[in-house]
């Protein structure tokens, strides 16, 4: 199933006014309790990191990260992904490890 996508940028301010934040090197996690059956995922990638290939790379592995553990994470939450200059370089084994850092700081991991 491919996951929901916060879209608008209202719904990105929402996240980042009123959810709860966590950061490690690579990516800033924003987490919102949504009132749906449903996580809604966003993904953010500044120029800052890099070119559009870099951005897009850096996307992809996020996207990744989320399709493989989207089965392990509680629903009913909007979640934002920021990725940081460091990320830059990184293979998938980083990105995602930095990725289930931040949901089992923010708590939303299945038992």
């Amino acid at each position: 199933m491919v996951f929901q996508k916060i879209r608008k940028n209202i719904e990105f301010l929402n996240v980042y006014r009123h959810g709860k934040s966590y950061a490690n090197k690579y990516l800033v996690m924003y987490v919102l309790s949504n009132k749906l059956d449903e996580n809604r995922f966003g993904i953010t990638v500044s120029k800052k990191v890099g070119n559009s290939v870099v951005r897009h790379r850096i996307t992809r592995l996020i996207r990744e990260c989320i399709r493989l553990q989207e089965s392990n994470i509680l629903t009913e939450y909007d979640i934002v992904i920021v990725a940081r200059k460091a990320a830059k370089d990184k293979k998938y084994q980083d990105i995602e490890s930095a990725f289930l850092n931040l949901c089992k700081r923010q708590n939303i991991l299945k038992r």
